[in-house]
């Protein structure tokens, strides 16, 4: 057996793996302690909050006789409140047995039912809270484009971009007038795709023009996770300059050719800070939300743009949290959109990732930097905040339709009746784990 060149993929998998257990604990963690302070807040006692499952690293008592420990299978967590048998929050009656009035209202089963109802929808919406403050805290750092056409940043590309200067103000690119960045988007997909475009800018007061490089280069400004290119050894920074032996100067030439190849083999030149590589990969099928469903294309799996960074202004903040509320909206509406379509057979089930999956997404994030892996954690945030309010009986949001029957019915369900709920939840959520962790394995 070749150790040594089992090496690099080790190291892959231990990246994936760290970065995976780094982002479910941050989840997880939040999760955990939105069920915490709501019950606290509400006057019921948690006996035990753990980050963690299996045998306990480390743990301490604090002065409400919480027992807060960290475990060692770091893959979820809970909070054992009063009168919890597990971390399910089943009924223990044999701890129920005997309490004051008082002493039940400190329990999961004896506070009033708002109070219940509460606490466990408050681990979700933690998860979103979560999603929504790191979205505006990218927003307010970053900012957003103005509107203006003027150059910013210039990419590191070949050809003669240093023609321009930061500052210029485009007013020209082929035959189109450009008055605002938009124009300037407008002209790039209406160009036809050549080695040089002609360009005039304002500089100092005067018009220059020249020729420079096509206004959406194939330059790959962002790797998709588990995509062609990541693991073909694209990085961010490359510009593609050939397809099959043929010169491709815009962006879309290169997804022309992904879609009319489909799944056969592409030649690449790469251009990678002077030197030019060869990289040989094979599109892959993918299903992407549109305005109005879904569509599935043959993708390498990059994004790119303008041959330069636009200019930035800053957001206040009240913007910049909008923008996170709807950034999490997208990211539910899009999942729910997305699961839809999975069950009636209009996209591939293979949309569903499992652990394996997952951590393999996470390392992905995480090699391109910590701006990428910090919004991949609230995605996935959001995305677990979802799963937990669907009503299967071991989710919080099959804990909140119990609450909602009783709240009609004036009872809450028979002990028989929760149990027997309770293991076909349990059954349910452990096939679709099966499901998913089979498509890790089989889907491309």
């Amino acid at each position: 057996m070749d150790i040594l060149g089992m090496l690099p993929s080790f190291g892959g998998f231990l990246s994936s793996a760290l970065a995976f257990i780094v982002a479910l604990s941050v989840i997880v963690a939040i999760h955990e302690y939105g069920h915490y302070i709501v019950g606290r807040w509400c006057g019921i006692h948690a006996e035990v909050f753990s980050l963690g499952f299996g045998p306990v690293l480390y743990s301490r008592i604090d002065k409400r006789g919480t027992h807060w420990q960290l475990a060692a299978l770091p893959f979820g967590g809970y909070v054992k409140f009063m009168g919890d048998s597990d971390a399910a929050s089943g009924k223990d009656g044999a701890a129920m047995t005997g309490l004051s009035d008082t002493e039940r209202k400190r329990t999961m089963h004896g506070a009033d039912l708002w109070r219940r109802a509460a606490t466990v929808a408050a681990g979700p919406v933690f998860n979103f809270i979560l999603s929504i403050f790191v979205f505006a805290g990218v927003f307010l750092f970053s900012g957003t484009t103005t509107d203006e056409a003027v150059i910013g940043k210039l990419k590191p590309l070949p050809g003669p971009v240093d023609m321009f200067q930061e500052g210029d103000r485009l007013l020209r690119v082929g035959d189109a007038e450009i008055t605002s960045l938009e124009d300037f988007y407008v002209a790039a997909r209406d160009a036809k795709a050549t080695q040089t475009t002609s360009y005039e800018v304002e500089r100092g007061g005067k018009a220059v023009s020249f020729d420079s490089v096509f206004p959406f280069p194939p330059v790959i400004d962002q790797l998709q996770p588990k995509s062609a290119a990541m693991d073909g050894g694209l990085e961010v920074g490359d510009v593609i300059q050939s397809v099959n032996g043929t010169p491709v100067f815009a962006l879309r030439e290169v997804q022309e050719a992904a879609q009319i190849n489909k799944d056969k083999p592409l030649e690449l030149l790469v251009w990678r800070n002077g030197e030019v590589l060869e990289k040989t990969l094979s599109p892959r099928q993918r299903d992407l939300p549109t305005a109005d469903g879904f569509e599935s294309r043959w993708l390498i799996g990059f994004s790119g743009g303008a041959f330069f960074e636009p200019t930035r202004e800053t957001l206040g903040a009240g913007e910049a949290m909008w923008g996170g509320v709807l950034q999490t909206w997208f990211i539910a509406r899009s999942s729910l959109s997305g699961m839809w379509y999975m069950v009636t057979g209009a996209i591939s089930s293979c949309n569903i990732q499992g652990p394996i999956g997952i951590a393999q997404t996470s390392g992905d994030m995480a090699s391109q930097g910590p701006a990428q892996f910090i919004w991949f954690i609230a995605v996935l945030s959001t995305a677990v905040g979802l799963l937990n309010l669907f009503p299967i009986p071991v989710l919080d949001g099959g804990h909140l339709v119990f609450h909602a029957y009783e709240a009609v019915v004036g009872r809450p369900p028979s002990e028989k009746a929760l149990n027997r709920l309770m293991t076909g939840g349990l059954l349910l959520l452990l096939s679709l784990m099966v499901f998913a962790l089979t498509n890790d394995f089989f889907c491309a």
